[in-house]
């Protein structure tokens, strides 16, 4: 893809998972490429694999030490970092406090970083891995599905905002992605997401037909855009469904013990 071929592409979170899937593509696509993971020995390992330069360490903080690593130029962001807190409002405060600044304020920071640059040369790009439980929700996960809605928000909100002046924003909304963590999710993640549940290397297919394309939700489960609109029409109809697979969480829960 010549839109990204020498191109300076950080990505987050990318040790694994979607990150990596996403890593892998940018490196084959012929950009040069920085990979960011809280766990160093993952990072290193997926940059080693793909060619790409390491940058481990807290996704709040990598778009400096990226930019140096890149010779001063950032050109992609990829914001893919997250953390799949489950629970409800009981969920302790620092489980909700890690939600939000992993799943939201990473993304905040970084475009805070390279937004001045993206701007004053009149092109960047930025994107944002939200899920579809940004355009949706997740039963057994508020903080999760509150946060997502917060980055789907953010997202569209620098598109909206900047979208004229050379910046270019997508939000990365999948559904289930066999990942470490679709894993963890256990009861919910079995029921809701592990049916129809694709590869990492799906969704790294979805966004550069997004990019190539133009456009700004990216949604590697297409039926996720007959759910969205569902709920914008109907919300009570669509609350009610969603409900009905809380009970039937709650019923397996109640089997199980």
């Amino acid at each position: 893809m010549a839109a990204v071929r020498d191109k300076g592409v950080v990505v987050t979170g990318a040790g694994g998972g979607i990150g990596a899937a996403l890593a892998r593509r940018f490196a084959a696509e012929g950009a040069r490429v920085v990979v960011n993971d809280l766990d160093e020995a993952k990072a290193r390992k997926t940059a080693e694999e793909i060619g790409a330069l390491a940058v481990p360490g807290d996704a709040s903080a990598v778009v400096g030490p990226a930019r140096e690593a890149l010779g001063g130029t950032i050109d992609v962001f990829c914001a893919n970092a997250g953390v799949g807190t489950g629970g409800g409002p009981e969920a302790p405060e620092d489980e909700w406090a890690l939600a939000w600044d992993v799943n939201v304020m990473a993304h905040v920071r970084a475009a805070r970083e390279l937004l001045p640059e993206w701007l004053a040369r009149g092109s960047g790009r930025f994107v944002s891995t939200v899920s579809a439980a940004g355009l949706l929700t997740m039963v057994a996960a508020a903080p999760y599905s509150v946060t997502k809605h917060g980055a789907y928000a953010f997202a569209e909100w620098l598109s909206l905002t900047y979208r004229h002046r050379g910046i270019e924003v997508h939000a990365v909304c999948p559904q289930g992605v066999r990942t470490d963590m679709l894993a963890a999710t256990g009861a919910a993640g079995d029921l809701v997401l592990t049916p129809t549940a694709i590869e990492p290397d799906a969704v790294a297919d979805a966004l550069f037909a997004a990019m190539e394309a133009g456009r700004f939700l990216v949604l590697p489960h297409p039926e996720v855009a007959d759910y969205y609109t569902a709920r914008s029409t109907d919300p009570d109809r669509w609350l009610t469904g969603m409900n009905q697979l809380q009970q039937k969480l709650e019923a397996r829960t109640e089997e199980a013990r």
